[in-house]
């Protein structure tokens, strides 16, 4: 009866320690959307922004370790964001966090694209690149 509650006991120890280890070292990625307090008009064509990209992170990264977070420039809260990445309305950053190293790449330029041409194909294209980019290293 000891032996089988020592056994459960280091097994269960090994588990937690090997689950511990195993996130430290997995990467985590962030789709960082920067937005403004704008006029209603143009709150609609940004909100329609924000949709289209985190449409692509729930199409094409469901099963993956990717966050969409929305970062108000407004807010006081992030005003080390805004600083940190220079970040403008609809600026996007993708940042990849492993142990404590950290990644970003400024994708906004493929975003002003999308909001000129309206090519969504191409735009799911560059940000799908963009992002498997960014998992692989």
């Amino acid at each position: 009866m000891k032996r089988t509650i020592l056994l459960s006991a280091v097994i269960f120890l090994v588990t937690i320690v090997s689950a511990s280890f195993g996130q430290s070292n997995k990467k985590s990625v962030e789709v960082l959307y920067f937005k403004a307090n704008l006029a209603c008009c143009k709150a609609r064509a940004c909100n329609a922004l924000q949709n289209d990209v985190d449409a692509v992170i729930v199409k094409y990264f469901l099963d993956e370790n990717i966050q969409f977070n929305v970062v108000k420039l407004a807010d006081e809260a992030n005003k080390d964001l805004v600083e940190k990445y220079h970040a403008k309305s609809q600026t996007v950053v993708i940042v990849s966090k492993k142990k404590k190293k950290e990644n970003s790449t400024d994708v906004s330029d493929i975003v002003a694209n999308y909001s000129k041409t309206r090519n969504k194909a191409k735009f799911e294209n560059e940000m799908k690149a963009k992002i498997n980019e960014i998992l692989k290293m």
